[in-house]
């Protein structure tokens, strides 16, 4: 730890810093940043790019009485080791570590739990009206990036705030410009002229004087008050911002600390929204992050001298890349073929797509609902659109899928990545809900593919059906296909993959190969269970799931999502509406979103959602005389 890191136990103590402390200071967190997450992984190129705009707002700020709400969190890093946890900063994203995010219960600074973007101008209205409304002063800060600006909630909340006319402040991290030195000085020029005081009242005296001429004062006021705006709107580049009836500072370098000081005293001074724009470098101070700054956007582990990362040691795809390929090869067939996705095309795999048809591929940024009923406008013109987005994302467009696509029975195909537990990334990333949120939608057709081979077969399938359709799959590797598995998928049908009578296992998606491994460790103990993977979550395979139940009278339902309402919940609904009252039955899957962090293995671990686990579940139901635990 660095000798003026070693002096910081919270953000007060920046008050007593120089300059030339605080910018060293600012180069031991980049290596501590570095340090940390080359072992732990972490989103390090955001989080090296606002550095010295941490240190400059907690410098000027007064936390956490004046409140810093960082949208999306990828940028906190800083934030967590100068707010009283630079000891624990090792143990980001692990099971029992801090988290990646900002999280309430983890600290009196981190004033706003986040992990989706756009969201911190709302929240910052909010605490701004309810510092009005219990008459308090502080000030409220909201840290906002140029991509999550590009969702609607921020353009809801922009709108708002000028009208609402509270004290606010918005820090605009734009990291995606450099400052242009030919224009950069009449920029911050501006910025200064209008936030300085003494313009404020001369620009009110002028008015007075003006008006006070007899017969054409008035007149004169209107054509300066025209000459000033045409002005303006020429050389000023935050129009936008003030016609919105927020007073606009900047551009700034961000990365200088003393204008970034200069300007957030300036903007503690403003009656009104405050909007600074801040222009840094993403990766900045590490030159593989600053190379490729979408490369180190969230990384796992990496070599810190050479910014390389290990090798892939299996050499089985994830269901990412096969969905990848699979919906070129489909694209290539049929031009109908659009994919869309929200600021995700690489994690989600549509760059190759991207590549090759580049008009028929549309990243609309961080806009999930906007991406929905665009699809659903290309549906209505006969093209076949399929919606690329991790699952705990797509949640924010449920009216969207319900009003726009299902309503109105529009062939739209989901690609639902990262269904289910993702990681080290904690409960705000989990894709635990989709199906929870989706199946009671009218007219979807909801699949779930236990090996790659599916997931194609699926992927094929949803683009030749004339209805909404999705397709939920985890993170990481497929598991190999079944030696006996041809894949020969029929609507509505599922598999049976193991015969047994004294028991039955129905596993859905990701849990169809620790089902299977749980079929070998219960004949050990003398336990034949049947195993079906029902493929299908809606519609459901009635006929075989009911048969098979019936016939075994335990009944063991394993999912990778949130129990209420989730498939198991289906099949229950099923057994009522059939009749199907004498059986034991036990429901496995997340009982709880807090599922904490760690590794993906280690959170099935604690979840039971392992071989081993779902054996134990298995032998006790045989052993037991009670319906539902």
């Amino acid at each position: 730890m660095g000798l003026f890191l070693e002096k910081i136990k919270e953000p007060g103590d920046l008050k007593g810093f120089s300059l030339k402390e605080l910018e060293k200071l600012a180069e031991e967190i980049r290596k501590a940043i570095v340090t940390v997450i080359s072992k732990q992984g972490g989103h390090l190129a955001s989080s090296l790019g606002v550095v010295e705009l941490t240190l400059a707002l907690y410098s000027v700020f007064n936390a956490p009485i004046d409140k810093i709400i960082w949208d999306v969190g990828h940028q906190c890093y800083a934030h967590k080791i100068l707010t009283g946890r630079k000891e624990q900063f090792m143990s980001i994203r692990s099971l029992g570590g801090i988290s990646g995010f900002p999280k309430r219960d983890e600290s009196i600074y981190d004033v706003f739990s986040v992990g989706h973007s756009s969201t911190s101008i709302s929240a910052a209205l909010g605490m701004a009206r309810a510092r009005d409304l219990k008459n308090e002063n502080n000030h409220v800060i909201a840290v906002i990036g140029d991509g999550a600006l590009t969702g609607g909630m921020a353009f809801e909340a922009l709108n708002y705030a000028g009208e609402a006319n509270t004290n606010l402040i918005v820090v605009l991290n734009d990291n995606e410009l450099s400052i242009n030195q030919n224009v950069g000085g009449l920029p911050s020029y501006l910025a200064r002229l209008r936030t300085d005081p003494k313009y404020s009242r001369l620009k009110e005296d002028l008015e007075h004087v003006l008006g006070r001429i007899p017969h054409i004062g008035k007149t004169m006021v209107r054509s300066a008050e025209r000459i000033k705006d045409s002005v303006k709107y020429l050389l000023v580049p935050g129009v936008l911002f003030e016609e919105l009836g927020f007073t606009y500072l900047g551009p700034i370098n961000g990365h200088n600390i003393s204008q970034l000081q200069g300007l957030f005293r300036q903007a503690k001074t403003i009656n009104g929204p405050v909007l600074i724009h801040t222009v840094t470098t993403k990766g900045k101070g590490y030159e593989p992050a600053e190379k490729e700054p979408q490369k180190f956007h969230g990384v796992g582990k990496f070599n810190k001298r050479t910014g390389k990362f290990p090798r892939q040691e299996s050499s089985n795809p994830t269901y990412s890349n096969l969905f990848s390929s699979t919906l070129c090869q489909i694209a290539n067939e049929d031009e109908s073929i659009v994919a869309l996705t929200a600021a995700m095309a690489s994690g989600t795999g549509l760059d190759a797509f991207s590549e090759k048809w580049p008009k028929r591929f549309i990243d609309v940024g961080i806009a999930e609902q906007n991406a929905v009923t665009m699809a659903a406008g290309l549906a209505v013109e006969g093209l076949r659109p399929v919606v690329a987005i991790y699952s705990t994302f797509l949640q924010r467009a449920y009216d969207q899928i319900l009003h726009d696509v299902c309503l109105q029975e529009l062939p739209v195909s989901f690609a639902i990545d990262r269904a289910g537990l993702v990681g080290e990334d904690g409960e705000t990333h989990n894709g635990l809900f989709d199906i929870a949120y989706l199946r009671h939608m009218p007219g979807i057709t909801m699949m779930a593919p236990g090996n790659g081979a599916e997931l194609s077969a699926m992927l094929k399938m949803a683009a030749n059906l004339d209805a909404p359709s999705a397709i939920r799959y985890p993170k990481g590797q497929a598991p190999d296909p079944l030696p006996s598995d041809s894949c020969d998928l029929t609507y509505g049908r599922g598999k049976l993959l193991k015969e047994g009578s004294d028991a039955l296992i129905i596993a859905v998606g990701s849990m169809v190969k620790p089902a299977l491994q749980a079929y070998e460790l219960l004949l050990e103990d003398g336990i034949q269970c049947a195993v079906i993977n029902p493929r299908f979550i809606v519609p459901l395979d009635r006929d075989l799931i009911c048969s098979r139940t019936r016939r075994c009278k335990h009944v063991v339902i394993v999912e990778e999502g949130i129990i209420t309402c989730g498939f198991g919940s289906s099949i229950l609904e099923m057994f009522a509406e059939e009749g199907i009252t004498d059986v034991h039955i036990k429901l496995m899957g997340i009982h709880s979103p807090y599922t904490g962090q760690g590794t993906r293995s280690q959170i099935l671990e604690s979840t039971g959602l392992t071989p081993e686990g779902i054996a134990r579940e298995v032998n006790f139901l045989c052993n037991a005389r009670v319906k539902v635990r």
